[in-house]
């Protein structure tokens, strides 16, 4: 992946772009064969060790995006789409997460995990 930064911009469909200065740092894409959907994801990281996620689902002549930053603040994190922000416990997070995931209590990470994934993502 690369590692030099640069000003980007993503597309959104609430009308606020969101952009900010940083890199690609992972993406991944699959074909749902049952809805004929294609989805792209896409990880930045910001030059202020900041996390945003980028969503591109399309079918057929249709298509969505969505862009949301997160920021990990101690226990909080702060996640904004470009229009409006919320902030949640880091352990409210995780439980939406498994439970989006569909995963175990015991699979949800730690704090201290998460940081450890972000200190990789910044590397």
């Amino acid at each position: 992946m690369q590692k030099t930064l640069e000003d980007i911009c993503l597309k959104h469909d609430n009308g606020s772009d969101l952009c900010f200065r940083g890199r690609l740092f992972s993406e991944c894409s699959w074909f749902d064969d049952e809805h004929q959907v294609m989805t792209r994801q896409k990880l930045y990281v910001t030059d202020k060790n900041e996390q945003v996620y980028y969503i591109v689902r399309s079918h057929g002549q249709e298509r969505s995006r969505h862009a949301y930053r997160l920021t990990v603040d101690g226990e909080t994190c702060v996640i904004y789409n470009g229009r409006s922000e919320m902030s949640l416990q880091f352990d409210m997070l995780m439980l939406a997460v498994r439970g989006l995931c569909g995963l175990d209590a015991g699979a949800t990470p730690t704090l201290g995990q998460v940081e450890e994934m972000l200190r990789v993502a910044n590397g």
